[in-house]
C-alpha cells in the first residue's frame, strides 16, 4: 500500500516507522525539513512540499495527517486542489469533532473521501501499537481497514460512528484522562506529606500491581520516578493542556452532563502556571513519560515556590 504521510512529529514518525516496516510505501512530508530528511535511511520518499507529496501518490490517492488541530485546515488548502475524485484524507491528530463533521462535508462536495482518526497512546504507542478510534463513511473505514489494523495493538482499533464520532470519543477519551491524572497526582501529593517516609517509587510499583488502580498511568508515574527522583525537582509544576480537556467540559456543558472532575482538572491546569504545586510535578512528569512533553522546571517557577 502507498500513502501520502503529513507531519512527522513525536507521534507521527513513529508511526511511520512502523507503517515502512510493515512494507508500506509512503510518501512523507514534514513542514521542517531536517526531521523530514531522518526517514529517508528509513526508506520513506521525501516530498518537497504538500503538492510534490499528493503528485508522488497514486490515483485513488490516501493521505495521512498527523498534524496540531490548528493547522489541518491551512494543510487542506494546500492539497485540496490537487486532489481527485475517489482520494481520501485521514486526520489522525486531535481535532475537535465539530471541525471534523464540517471538513467531511467540504471534501464530500468534491466527492474526496474523509475519516477521522482519535489516536491514543502517545509516541511510544505510535511507534509499537496505538488505540485508534475512527469515524466517517463506515464503507471507506472498511476499505482501509487493513491500514488502522496495522497502525493500532492487537485489538486496539474500532470504527465509531459517521463523521466526527472518532475524534469525538478520542476528545472524551481525553477529557477522562485529565481526570484520571488529577486524582493520582492528588493522591501522591498527599502521600509526599504523609508523617511517615513514604518510598513513592515502591508505592507506584505497588500500585501497578493487580490493585483497583493498576493502570498504565500508575506504571508511567513510577518510570518518572525512577527518571527524576521521588521529588521531582528538575519537573516544572506548570502544566500545560493541549485543549481537548476543555473541548469535553465545554461539549458537556452543551449536552447539560455535569463534569466537575474533568472541570477541575482544566482549571487546574489554568492556575498551576501561578500556583506550584507537587501535584503539578507529578501531572507534568505524567506528561513527560507518556508524552513526550518538555516540561522542564523553569528557574523563577523553582523561586517563586520556596
Amino acid at each position: 500500500m502507498k500513502l501520502g504521510y503529513i507531519g512527522l512529529g513525536k507521534m507521527g514518525a513513529g508511526m511511520a516507522e512502523r507503517l515502512l516496516e510493515r512494507r508500506y510505501s509512503l510518501v512523507v512530508f514534514d513542514s521542517d525539513k531536517k526531521i523530514a530528511e531522518r526517514e529517508v535511511w528509513k526508506g520513506a520518499v521525501i516530498a518537497r512540499s504538500p503538492w510534490n507529496l499528493v503528485e508522488e501518490l497514486p490515483r485513488p490517492r490516501l493521505i495521512w495527517l498527523m498534524v496540531p488541530h490548528a493547522v489541518v485546515d491551512d494543510v487542506l488548502k494546500d492539497i485540496i486542489p490537487l486532489l481527485h475524485e475517489g482520494d481520501t484524507v485521514i486526520d489522525g491528530g486531535n481535532s475537535f469533532y465539530k471541525d471534523s463533521r464540517r471538513r467531511h462535508e467540504e471534501l464530500a462536495a468534491r466527492d474526496i473521501h474523509f475519516l477521522d482518526a482519535g489516536v491514543s497512546g502517545g509516541p511510544r504507542g505510535a511507534r509499537e501499537g496505538a488505540c485508534v478510534m475512527v469515524g466517517g463513511d463506515e464503507e471507506q473505514y472498511k476499505k482501509h481497514e487493513r491500514l488502522f489494523r496495522d497502525i493500532a495493538a492487537d485489538r486496539a482499533y474500532s470504527y465509531m460512528g459517521p463523521a466526527g464520532a472518532g475524534h469525538f470519543v478520542k476528545m472524551a477519551h481525553n477529557g477522562i484522562e485529565y481526570g484520571m491524572m488529577q486524582s493520582l497526582a492528588e493522591g501522591f501529593e498527599i502521600l509526599k506529606n504523609a508523617p511517615y517516609s513514604l518510598n513513592l517509587l515502591e508505592i507506584a510499583r505497588l500500585y501497578n500491581e493487580r490493585s483497583v488502580i493498576e493502570s498504565r498511568l500508575v506504571g508511567w508515574l513510577k518510570e518518572a520516578y525512577e527518571k527524576h527522583g521521588k521529588d521531582l525537582s528538575d519537573i516544572s509544576s506548570s502544566v500545560k493542556q493541549s485543549g481537548e480537556g476543555l473541548w469535553t467540559v465545554e461539549t458537556a456543558k452543551e449536552f447539560g452532563v455535569a463534569t466537575p472532575i474533568i472541570e477541575g482538572a482544566v482549571e487546574f491546569r489554568k492556575q498551576s502556571k501561578e500556583h506550584p504545586s507537587y501535584t503539578g510535578k507529578v501531572l507534568s512528569a505524567l506528561r513527560n513519560t507518556f508524552g513526550g512533553h518538555d516540561v522542564k522546571e523553569i528557574q523563577n517557577e523553582h523561586e517563586k515556590s520556596n
